[in-house]
């Protein structure tokens, strides 16, 4: 039997932490073909208003938050947790309170631009899908770690994940819409969470109901979002 040496310390890195190899994704044809195909599926994914409510088993919900955990954080600290709600007295809760919330917003908080800027999305206080979506994903940030630890680049680690989290969704069939009701404080309030998570989104999620519609806009083309520097 060959015994393989261990690997070398990074680096600038002390011997003391410990490293390991590299294990890459090794896709099964041409990069671009692979990045085509990712995207030929990722563009397909749509906010969506209108649920089923068909059950998702806890198992998926289980393995689409364990694909959102792997985002990248600063330091690695991972400040986020993800609150998977299918209980309906407590997803009807956080309807009344989120639609509570909308209320103030669309009768006084919002400016007429940016109702204007809605109106394409037909959205109002009416939130009823809270009670339909099998699930309510309610992400957390950590402004510190659960033992009073700091954490660092807490916006972007948790958008990351948040992000990833919707891929994994739409990767198992699922739909989702990023809720953010403003202010959000009722969701630890609800949820009995300790003072150190703020509430980030609220992240109905289930199978889109088979009457669903979606609104007719489109996305900016590459040369819209993109710049090359070669």
């Amino acid at each position: 039997m060959t015994h393989q040496p261990p690997p070398t310390p990074a680096p600038g890195l002390p011997a003391e932490h410990p490293r390991k190899p590299l294990v890459p994704f090794v896709p099964d044809r041409p990069a671009p073909d692979a990045a085509r195909a990712f995207y030929d599926i990722i563009r397909k994914r749509r906010t969506v208003r209108m649920f089923s409510d068909r059950p998702v088993s806890r198992e998926t919900i289980e393995q689409i938050l364990l694909a959102a955990g792997t985002a990248p954080s600063g330091a690695n600290k991972q400040p986020w947790r993800f609150v998977a709600v299918s209980n309906p007295d407590m997803k009807h809760r956080i309807r009344l309170a989120a639609e509570e919330e909308e209320r103030e917003f669309y009768e006084r908080r919002a400016s007429a631009r940016w109702l204007a800027d809605l109106a394409p999305f037909g959205t109002n206080p009416d939130k009823s899908f809270l009670d339909i979506a099998p699930w309510l994903i309610v992400v957390f940030a950590l402004k510190q770690t659960d033992d009073g630890g700091q954490v660092y680049y807490l916006n972007e680690s948790v958008g990351i994940a948040t992000g990833m989290l919707l891929t994994a969704a739409h990767m198992a069939g699922l739909a989702t819409v990023t809720h953010t009701p403003s202010p959000m404080g009722f969701l630890r309030e609800v949820l009995n969470r300790p003072e150190h998570e703020r509430p980030f989104m609220l992240i109905p999620m289930g199978y889109p109901a088979d009457d669903a519609t979606v609104p007719k806009i489109g996305k900016k083309p590459l040369d819209e979002i993109a710049v090359f520097v070669e």
